[in-house]
């Protein structure tokens, strides 16, 4: 019988690509993975890793094995949460991915709201970038991650993870308060489209989808300035030196010297919850989507 802490060790090894990353995945040292992998060898009679540079790599063996430990896991976490459903007790831990907006927008409310009604359940929060924390939640360090894609610009769901909507938010367009559209309550996007621009960073879905929308204008856009935060973005459209988009969800207080104006066609982007499918029935999970999607009705409420 194969001891499913050791194939755990293994599987781990193949997702993270290294003993030290698997041993921080799995919150234990590096020698207790290497003696796990070592009595996983024993175990069936054939080698699992071999030498590579500085690193190590799995053998034709040991990939036959991850194949099925994959399986294994996902049915073990299936069991779990048909285990907690059982009980019907919202318990437990819940480790949170929210992109930046959504950890300041919707997150304080939802988290206060798991804490008043489920007091037993230990939320833990972390503002990520959407590429990374999808990443951490399918190999399973993340149990809910709140994310987003644009109207134009939809995000295929990656398989094994199931999703539920959250809100409609609607991004604005920040302008220099002298700006010769500033004092307009609603411009064409193509207007705005050869304006020098303050965005995200590169590689950032923020920063790409920007460029999409508006190449789609027909204008080769403008990075001038990138920012990781909007309060910064704004700033530098106070100085009266380029345009910005801004989201309505976790807007910053607008300065002095920005309009805010908004755009046509609308701005459009989906907040939406995703967790692995094989965990859905767990009723932590549950709780956690719909305090999410109560703060976010809530948050409509008050507008």
């Amino acid at each position: 019988m194969l001891n499913v802490e050791r194939l755990r060790a293994l599987h781990a090894l193949s997702v993270h690509g290294s003993v030290q990353a698997a041993a921080d995945a799995l919150h234990v040292t590096t020698s207790a993975v290497s003696q796990q992998l070592a009595k996983l060898e024993d175990e069936v009679g054939q080698r699992l890793l071999e030498r590579h540079g500085r690193g190590v790599r799995l053998t034709d063996a040991a990939g036959v094995l991850v194949e099925h430990t994959a399986g294994v896991l996902a049915a073990i976490e299936r069991a779990a949460a048909d285990i907690d459903a059982s009980q019907n007790i919202v318990m437990g831990r819940i480790a949170v991915g929210a992109f930046a907006t959504a950890a300041r927008g919707l997150a304080p409310a939802a988290l206060a709201r798991l804490a008043a009604h489920h007091p037993r359940l230990r939320v833990s929060l972390a503002e990520q970038e959407l590429d990374e924390s999808v990443m951490r939640l399918q190999r399973g360090d993340l149990d809910v991650v709140i994310a987003q894609d644009w109207f134009n610009a939809p995000m295929a769901l990656p398989a094994g993870l199931s999703r539920a909507p959250v809100l409609d938010d609607v991004a604005d367009v920040a302008l220099p308060s002298g700006h010769r559209l500033a004092r307009r309550r609603i411009v064409p996007l193509k207007e705005l489209a050869g304006e020098s621009w303050v965005t995200w960073r590169p590689r950032e879905s923020c920063h790409d989808w920007l460029l999409h929308t508006l190449r789609a204008q027909g204008a080769e856009p403008r990075i001038v300035h990138t920012a990781g935060e909007h309060a910064t973005q704004l700033a530098l459209v106070a100085a009266g030196l380029c345009a910005s988009v801004i989201p309505r969800l976790g807007r910053d207080p607008v300065p002095p010297g920005v309009r805010i104006v908004q755009v046509k066609p609308a701005l459009t982007r989906h907040v939406y919850a995703l967790w692995r499918t094989d965990a859905s029935k767990r009723p932590g999970i549950r709780a956690t989507v719909e305090a999410f999607q109560a703060s976010a009705k809530g948050r409509a409420r008050r507008r």
